[in-house]
Parts: structure tokens; C-alpha cells; sequence
């Protein structure tokens, strides 16, 4: 496998290249994206610097002989920022021997410019996955810890000699000499390896399938579970390029050769290192974050404290602007009530004038007669005298029916002025419906017959609004509603539980889609100035106020009628 396969990395990383010369800048670049890496390049250091902080890549890959600051130092300034410290750097070096400065100055690895490009393109790969089974370790909660680094060779001399050198690095060592002691060692509980070198090349094991064990071990490992260790290969004094290929596949980070331990040491530092730092950016992080969280939560209750409390005030102008509301519209309604209450009841007065001026002028116009034959009367035995006393008689009897017509108008106007009470009673319902009918005989007439059905219950508990007013402009109207003749029918019905009043006409009806409309306030199909709207709109909130109904429906014949309903209640004590 090459490294033009592409194996082991997805494409999209972002590089950030620091190189000076133009042409090996080109070179490089135009290598890296034909990997499928963005590349975005900086001639100087001083300008990758800033470069970094405002855009953080993936990995950067920076020339060891650059003008001003050189390599080393541009290495040393990342390392000393929290934003920076963990980012991975590849080192172009001209020798071999820049392979220590760069380790030295922080480097996670080297690359001498003359060596195969193939195994540059494997090295950013390797840093890259390394980066990212890393990047799945919990924050750790301690401020400082010694690095971890399991060592596994066949070989006892070299066990021996590579753990006395982690040793004195700082380093917990673990050694193993074969397959089943490494993988017993990874198993261990709280293991938590930051490093595992193995030797490639021993006779003990097959190290390319031992390495392919371990790196799938690494990445079978829980989430957060420590084991996202990095995995060095070590090799002899200059590996082939065939056995670099072949432990990278397998899954090894990086490969050093096994005979220069000074090397592998800085190398394993340089990983310790790293992977402590990025722990301590974690653990940094998440209390930032703990108290951005914390800050975050204390301002977004203080903002809803402030905004329910905003709220409260909001609803209790809201409140009061709507009990100002309720008060204006009662009294506007109460007031428009009224107005077609005394509309209604000028209305009334009118028709009852004419009622009463009819029989009026008729007993005015008998008084002159009988005046006159009195004051002419003949003396009583002569023929002419009885004749007079008999014409006088005859119309002083027609001025007792005009009087008697008079006293039943007045009569009936008493009994309606009982409009206003509020308090229920036993009301007597053919007789209140006999009234109403008397006091809006003016708008019946000769041209109207009114048929009266009154099978329910003679007395309900209501109040004398109701059969006054209710059943007064429920007639008026259906008489407004007969253009000619025709007929009116009050019926009156009880069932178990409900009194009911129904009044039909034989007028035109009313329309499907006016029939929701008609109980609105101001709503009427009559002309303009002919009615104010409110006559069944107050006869409904009558019905309202006994917890009764009022519907409309359509008789057989196409007119309009009319049902009061009134739960039955008990008779007052």
C-alpha cells in the first residue's frame, strides 16, 4: 500500500504550510491537495503567528530554515499558547540531524525534504489520526500527572535499556516481552497508556499483526475510556520505505529507528507531552466552560426574572386597561339597552295613542249629540221626546263601550309597566301573552289573525321581563315580517323538565345565512331607520339571564318561528 491510496485519512484536514521558497511552496502544496488536504501557506513565521490566531488548522507543516524566526523558535511560540500548544507540527529539515532540534523545540515529527514525499503525506496522516483517537479522552480532573508508556520487546537487553531511559524522562514504564503479555498490560483496568512503543522488527512476535492488534484495540476502546494512546513502531537503523508503509497501515502513529534511544526517548516526550497537554486544554475547557455555563444560567434567569417580571406588570395594566374596557362597554351597552328600550316604548306609546284617540273621538262625538237632544228634548209624553230619549240612550251606551276599551288599554299598560321588575315570580303565561298582544293590536289590526295554543304549564317562574318584553318583540317582529295577511301562532308547551313558548308567522323566514346573525347587537334586515337592532339582541340576553334558550327554525309554510325555552324551576315560597 502507498500513500497515494489515500488509506487511512479522511480528506478535508486543513494544513497550514510555512515554507519561504516559492517553488518548493508550490511543490508541496499542490502534493498535499492532490491527498485531498487544503493547504493555506505563509512565507514567514511572524506571519503564520498571526496567521494562528484567528485561524486554527488541523496540522501545520513548517520549513526548519525560514528567514527572521527560524523553525525552532516559531515551534517554541506555539507551544507556549492555550490555543496552540497541541496543535501537531511537522518539521522540514534539511539533514537528519535536524531531527533533534525539531523534537527538541516541540515537533511531533520530522521530515528531511529530500526523503520520499510518499512518507511525508504518511507521517501528517499518522499525526492526524493520532490527533483524533486522542481528542475522544474525557477531561481529566488533576493539574499534573507523569506520563504512562508501555514498552514491548522480545528482546530482555533492550526492555531493560529502553525503561531505564523513559524512566529518567519522568516516565511510569511498563514493559512485555510477547503478544499476550502487551495485551494483558492494555486490559489492565485504569491502564490509561499515553504511549506504547513496539519493536517491529523482533523475532519473539509478529509485530505488523501486533501492531494491527493494539490499533484495533485503540479503537474498540469505549469513548472516554484513556485508551486513545499514540503507538510507536521501532525499527532498525534506517527502515525501508516497504516496512514504513506496512506499520502505518497497520495503524502505528510514527517509526523510529531502534538504535538510537535518545531519539525514541525525545520522540516519546515529545507524544507524552502533546497528549498532556491537550488533556490540560480539556480540563481547562470544560471548567471555562463550567462557568460560561454557569455565568450563561445565572444571566438567563436574571433575564426571565426581569422578563416575568415585565410580564406581571404587563398583564396587570393589561388587566386594569381591560376592567376600564368591560366598565365602558357595559355602560355603552347598558346605555344602548335603554335607548331601545325607550325606542321600543315610544314605539308602544304611539300605537296605544291611536288605540286610545279612536274610541276617544268616538264618545267626543256622541257627548255633542246626546248634549244637544238633551238641551232640544221635547216634553217626555210627546212622540218626539221618546224618540230623543231613546237616540240619547243608545249613545250613551256607545260611549260606555268606547270608555270600556279606554279602561282595558290602561288596564293592560299597567300590567306592562311590570317590565322592570327584576325578581322572579309565578308569571301567568296566557294572560301576559293576552296583554302583549292588546297593547300591539295597533300593529296587527284587521290584516293579521293571531291563533293562540296554550297547552303548557298556565304559570311559570320567571320574571315579568321575559313575557313582556322577550314575547313583545318576538310579535313585533313577525308583525313587521307579514307584508298583507296572514297569521300568527302562539303555542305554548311543557316538558319535563322545560317550559317552552313558540310564535310562528307566516312571513318570508329568514335566510340559512342570517339566522347565526340575527341575535347580534345592531344586526337587522329591516330599512334604514325602520328598527335599531337590538330588539332580539335583548330578548336573547333575557333568555340568557334564566338559563334558557331562544332559536329560530323554519315552519312548514316558509315562515319564521320563534322557540323560548326556560328550565323548569321550583315555585317560589
Amino acid at each position: 500500500m502507498t500513500a497515494s491510496a489515500k488509506p487511512a485519512t479522511a480528506p478535508g484536514h486543513r494544513l497550514l504550510l510555512v515554507e519561504d521558497s516559492e517553488t518548493q511552496a508550490l511543490e508541496l502544496r499542490l502534493q498535499l491537495e492532490a491527498q485531498g488536504f487544503s493547504v493555506k501557506r505563509c512565507a514567514t513565521a511572524e506571519a503564520a503567528l498571526d496567521l494562528l490566531n484567528t485561524d486554527l488548522p488541523d496540522l501545520v507543516v513548517a520549513d526548519h530554515h525560514l528567514p527572521g524566526m527560524n523553525g525552532d523558535e516559531f515551534t517554541r511560540q506555539m507551544r507556549l499558547s492555550l490555543r496552540t500548544r497541541a496543535l501537531p507540527v511537522v518539521m522540514l529539515t534539511g539533514t537528519r540531524n535536524g531531527e533533534r532540534h525539531g523534537f527538541e523545540s516541540g515537533a511531533d515529527a520530522y521530515v528531511e525534504k529530500s526523503a520520499d514525499r510518499d512518507l511525508l503525506v504518511l507521517r501528517i496522516r499518522a499525526l492526524l489520526r493520532e490527533r483524533k483517537n486522542s481528542a475522544t479522552e474525557g477531561p481529566s480532573g488533576a493539574a499534573f500527572r507523569r506520563g504512562r508508556v508501555l514498552v514491548v520487546d522480545g528482546s530482555a537487553t533492550y526492555r531493560a535499556f529502553f525503561t531505564g531511559l523513559l524512566t529518567q524522562e519522568g516516565h511510569t514504564v511498563v514493559a512485555a516481552a510477547d503478544r499476550s503479555a502487551a495485551l494483558a498490560a492494555l486490559d489492565e483496568p485504569g491502564a490509561g497508556f499515553d504511549c506504547v512503543t513496539l519493536d517491529l522488527v523482533g523475532s519473539a512476535y509478529d509485530g505488523i499483526a501486533l501492531c494491527t492488534e493494539i490499533a484495533e484495540r485503540r479503537m474498540k476502546a469505549p469513548e472516554g475510556g484513556g485508551n486513545a494512546f499514540p503507538l510507536v513502531g521501532m525499527a532498525g537503523d534506517k527502515p525501508d520505505k516497504s516496512l514504513l508503509v506496512a506499520a502505518f497501515a497497520a495503524g502505528a502513529d510514527d517509526v523510529v529507528s531502534k538504535a538510537d534511544g535518545e531519539v525514541l526517548a525525545m520522540r516519546v516526550r515529545g507524544l507524552v507531552r502533546r497528549r498532556l497537554l491537550e488533556e490540560d486544554n480539556r480540563r481547562i475547557s470544560g471548567e471555562f466552560g463550567d462557568r460560561e455555563r454557569a455565568v450563561e444560567r445565572a444571566r438567563a434567569e436574571a433575564e426571565a426574572a426581569a422578563a416575568r417580571a415585565a410580564l406581571a406588570d404587563a398583564l396587570e395594566q393589561a388587566n386594569s386597561d381591560l376592567e376600564d374596557a368591560n366598565r365602558k362597554l357595559t355602560e355603552a351597552q347598558a346605555k344602548l339597552v335603554q335607548a331601545a328600550k325607550m325606542a321600543s316604548l315610544g314605539e308602544l306609546v304611539a300605537g296605544i295613542a291611536h288605540e286610545i284617540n279612536n274610541p276617544l273621538a268616538f264618545i267626543l262625538a256622541h257627548q255633542g249629540t246626546v248634549e244637544r237632544l238633551l238641551g232640544e228634548l221635547p216634553p217626555p209624553e210627546a212622540p218626539e221626546g221618546q224618540r230623543a230619549l231613546t237616540k240619547a240612550r243608545d249613545r250613551v251606551g256607545s260611549m260606555r263601550l268606547g270608555l270600556t276599551r279606554i279602561q282595558d288599554l290602561v288596564l293592560n299598560l299597567r300590567k306592562f309597566s311590570r317590565l322592570d321588575e327584576g325578581e322572579r315570580g309565578l308569571v301567568n303565561v296566557p294572560e301576559a301573552i293576552e296583554t302583549v298582544l292588546a297593547l300591539i293590536q295597533h300593529k296587527l289590526g284587521t290584516r293579521i289573525h293571531v291563533t293562540r295554543d296554550f297547552s303548557g304549564r298556565p304559570e311559570i317562574s320567571c320574571t315579568p321581563a321575559l313575557l313582556n318584553q322577550v314575547v313583545m318583540n318576538i310579535l313585533g317582529n313577525a308583525a313587521d315580517a307579514i307584508h298583507g295577511e296572514g297569521t300568527i301562532t302562539v303555542a305554548t308547551y311543557s316538558d319535563a323538565e322545560t317550559d317552552m313558548i313558540r310564535i310562528s308567522d307566516t312571513g318570508p323566514g329568514i335566510p340559512e345565512d342570517l339566522r347565526e346573525k340575527i341575535f347580534e347587537p345592531f344586526f337587522t334586515t329591516k330599512p334604514v331607520g325602520s328598527g335599531t337592532g337590538l330588539g332580539l339582541a335583548i330578548a336573547y340576553s333575557v333568555v340568557q339571564a334564566h338559563s334558557g334558550s331562544l332559536t329560530v327554525e323554519t315552519t312548514p309554510g316558509g315562515g319564521a318561528s320563534f322557540v323560548i325555552g326556560i328550565p323548569r324551576q321550583p315555585a317560589p315560597v
